[in-house]
């Protein structure tokens, strides 16, 4: 069709590839909406949503038709008289607007693609300022600047203009009367503007289209737009597979779970038997459920299970059932930690066969995240600046993807531009949340609300799967019937109250000191018994590791693997293994996140080797292993912290029903040297509500005169309590982040995050001699600007770094982090570190039993 009509590029030609023709570039983008949206979705206001977007998509760039654009892309001679003049996307939201609202959508409608198509590269906005900003500002420029680009398409595009909006309205006289509209009587931006204000001074804070489904529908409009958009931008391949998924089976799923406990389930055998038992049992209760779940077309739903239900499998289990009775097409698996991501998604690709290459599954999360950042309103370079492979991994168009609670709810409140790509693929999916009650307590109100943009507007499913439920949804359908049996049955620990937890009861402040906690500890480990001890803080663990090894012989075993890892050992963890097996000591690690990811993971490796051949260890830990690390220990020790927490701990103490009760001790540990508070107050009550006090009362609704609890006691009833005191006396939940939501205000929601915002600097260690040649091909390319190869050097780096936060200017982890050469001696890379073993002062900064070694004296740092 583009000889029909005047040439204009969307996409100039480079590099010896042809250009594309702005009409083509529509009318692909367009039939790309066909392959995301799904025939059936529709708007709150019941319109066609495939209907709405493609619309959307016929006019988004007709910007790119002024000579202004084409000047700027070399097309055209000239430059722009005045640079705003080429940028697209503010016409093209005028476009949008009267393409809807002349093909008889609502005003919500028309004015949700307004704000889609003036945002398809950038950010979405705080809706109502921003439509008063581009309407009835006193600044009469936005205005002008629309009027202008539309009388030079007017005198230069007249007919590739008119062969647009026909083709979007079905109207030939289409781009006449919006022309007109906009640069005659201005009668377009009086109509916008009626919806927004009444007397072009302020915004209405309340107007008639601002519905509660008003930001979801923003939000999917836009997220459709952008990627089809950049996909068909970047050249990626026009077919339907390039957005469908590729289910896994659940039949696969099933037949793997089935071998797990083959013939060894019997109610009335040994009790690894019973357990099975009761797990297969478990599972077939949820499964049940399910049925009833999707036949009453509930959308919120429950799994609650102890620790040894097997959960994991049982919730995945549930969401193919729902996926599959429900026509569904993908599921997202979303957890608190990136740490846990590997291990389920090392276990779901053994049962699927799969190497995440062919669209059964991906692994997402914040730290893999590829990012198109451009300069703020520079949509135009924004547009040449797509990859296909990086986007087509961050839309989540897997059959199944395993991502992080930062990834899915951050994608849903006020996402980045990149991050809008994953809101389609939610469209009648299954969401599986495991361990909610991770999630921070400020955002406690803003996830339901966010579920039930998923539920009520996306047609999504969502699962809520923990030993303890926050209640975050009170309507939700619970898929366990009897959850109690399931607890009786798997109960494994009782706990014990220490004397320094009666003294923080009865308000006396003599926490527990350092020596005294270690010499407890090993009496323990010199009875021949493994044990966990779990801390509040990086210093603080630290404090506990020197006490104990002060006062214990034993083998080292961060130290045992560092000197495998010298050796150039194909498997460390093996040889480690076989190490330590030859000592008769018992075994002692240090874990926390200043040892790098890819030791820490050898390392629980390590730990779990032992323990399964029953060698005891003694391990001092932060909170990194209370989540989803498949370690059992015969007893373990949590400092003071709340109930979920404890609970969480208490996961890791005779995980694997190794006797009939395992201990788990909750003590309250003192501050560290030169700290004012100890490490449970510093984190659980300096920062937001005061949690300490509201873990005591539940823990002391089921103590009564004992100082040894029962197991199901705390798992339950005190949980319970504390959840109840949680919602109704701290009331814990950010009111105002749901009225970000409510006022359709993305840009304020955009500010918040899950993951605390400290800047920090990435200390590269290069430990071994193939470390240091990593660090060298990727400092020569970055010298010869080889980016790509610089970009995939760098993903390479990640197991190697450990994330400094730094607080403020001088103090000790900012003074040491700058005596470490930056990235290939270059200043401006301050925000990466090179740390080295071949250098005289590797020692001075790493540890073989900690880790990097930083002088760090606050809390912030406190989960890792």
């Amino acid at each position: 069709m583009t000889s029909e009509h005047e040439r204009r590029y969307s996409h100039p030609p480079e590099d010896d590839q042809p250009g594309v023709f702005l009409f083509d570039h529509l009318c692909d983008v367009r039939n790309r909406v066909d392959m995301i949206v799904p025939t059936e979705a529709t708007t709150p206001d019941d319109e066609s949503l495939r209907g709405v977007v493609r619309r959307l998509a016929l006019v988004h760039d007709i910007g790119k038709a002024t000579t202004y654009f084409q000047q700027y892309i070399g097309e055209h001679s000239g430059t722009p008289e005045h640079d705003a003049l080429r940028y697209h996307a503010p016409l093209g939201s005028f476009a949008a607007y009267y393409v809807l609202q002349e093909t008889g959508h609502a005003t919500a409608t028309c004015l949700a693609g307004f704000i889609a198509v003036a945002k398809h590269h950038g950010r979405l906005p705080n809706a109502i300022t921003y439509l008063f900003s581009r309407v009835s500002s006193p600044d009469p420029e936005p205005r002008r600047r629309i009027k202008h680009q539309v009388v030079d398409i007017h005198q230069h595009a007249p007919t590739l203009a008119s062969a647009i909006f026909e083709t979007a309205t079905s109207d030939d006289s289409a781009w006449k009367a919006f022309a007109m509209a906009c640069a005659n009587d201005e009668s377009l931006f009086d109509e916008i503007a009626s919806h927004v204000t009444r007397n072009g001074e302020r915004p209405l804070t309340d107007p008639e289209f601002l519905t509660d489904e008003f930001y979801g529908l923003m939000l999917e409009c836009w997220g459709i737009l952008v990627l089809a958009d950049k996909t068909s931008a970047a050249g990626a391949p026009h077919e339907q597979s390039v957005y469908s998924a590729v289910s896994p089976s659940t039949e696969t799923l099933t037949q793997y779970i089935d071998t797990l406990s083959g013939a060894t389930t019997n109610p009335r055998g040994t009790r690894t038997e019973r357990l099975n038992h009761f797990r297969s049992r478990a599972r077939r209760d949820v499964l049940d459920s399910v049925t009833d779940l999707v036949d009453d077309d509930s959308n919120v739903a429950t799994i609650t299970l102890p620790t040894g239900m097997g959960k994991t499998l049982t919730g995945l289990n549930a969401a193919f059932e729902i996926r599959d009775q429900t026509d569904g097409a993908r599921i997202v698996y979303a957890l608190p930690f990136t740490s846990i991501i590997d291990q389920v998604g090392a276990e779901v690709q053994t049962i699927f066969e799969t190497d995440g290459t062919d669209g059964v599954l991906a692994l997402h999360h914040h730290l893999s995240e590829t990012r198109f950042e451009n300069t703020e309103g520079d949509d135009d370079a924004a547009d040449l600046n797509d990859d296909v492979a990086g986007m087509l991994g961050e839309s989540w168009r897997a059959g199944l993807t395993i991502t992080t609670f930062v990834q899915l709810f951050e994608s849903l409140a006020g996402p980045q531009n990149t991050q809008s790509m994953k809101i389609p693929a939610l469209r009648n999916s299954v969401v599986v949340l495991d361990e909610p009650q991770s999630l921070p307590l400020d955002w406690w109100k803003l996830v339901p609300r966010m579920v039930e943009v998923l539920t009520e507007q996306y047609g999504a499913t969502v699962i809520s799967m923990t030993a303890t439920q926050p209640e975050l949804f009170p309507d939700a359908k619970p898929l366990v019937s009897e959850a109690e049996q399931y607890f009786s049955v798997a109960e494994r620990v009782q706990y014990r109250l220490h004397g320094s937890i009666d003294r923080f009861l009865q308000g006396d402040d003599q926490p527990l000191g350092y020596d005294a906690a270690a010499t407890e500890l090993v009496e323990v480990a010199t009875a021949g018994e493994s044990l966990l001890a779990i801390c509040n803080t990086i210093d603080s663990a630290r404090a506990l590791t020197a006490a104990v090894r002060e006062r214990l012989a034993a083998v080292n075993l961060a130290e045992q693997y560092f000197e495998v890892l010298h050796t150039g050992a194909s498997d460390p963890v093996t040889r480690t293994v076989e190490r330590v097996r030859q000592s008769t000591k018992c075994v002692f690690v240090h874990l926390s996140t200043r040892l790098r990811p890819t030791d820490r993971l050898a390392l629980i490796q390590t730990v779990k080797r032992l323990r399964d051949a029953g060698i005891p260890v003694i391990a001092v830990t932060t909170q990194l292993v209370e989540a989803g690390v498949d370690v059992s220990f015969e007893n373990v020790y949590r400092d003071l912290a709340p109930v979920d927490s404890i609970v969480q701990a208490a996961g890791r103490c005779n995980r694997s029903f190794e006797q009939d009760r395992g201990d788990v001790t909750i003590w309250w540990l003192a501050q560290p040297a030169e700290q004012t508070h100890t490490p449970a107050v510093a984190v659980y009550d300096n920062n937001g509500p005061s949690l300490t006090p509201v873990t005591a009362a539940a823990l002391d609704s089921v103590r009564g005169d004992e100082t040894k609890l029962d197991g199901k006691a705390v798992a339950r009833t005190a949980v319970n309590e504390y959840y109840r005191r949680l919602h109704h006396e701290k009331n814990v939940g950010k009111e105002q982040y749901c009225k970000h939501v409510e006022a359709a205000d993305a840009e304020s929601l955009g500010r918040l995050s899950l993951i605390a915002q400290t800047n920090t600097v990435d200390v590269l260690i290069a430990v071994t001699e193939s470390d240091r040649d990593l660090v060298s091909a990727l400092e020569k390319a970055y010298d010869n600007y080889e980016f790509e190869t610089v970009k995939r050097l760098l993903n390479a780096t990640k197991p190697l770094r450990v994330s400094v936060p730094i607080y403020r200017d001088g103090s000790p982890e900012a003074k040491t982090v700058t005596n470490l050469r930056p990235l290939a001696g270059h200043d401006e890379e301050r925000s990466l570190r090179v740390l080295s073993a071949e250098t005289h002062t590797f020692e001075r900064y790493f540890d073989h039993t900690t880790g990097f070694v930083v002088p760090d004296t606050t809390i912030e740092d406190r989960f890792l």
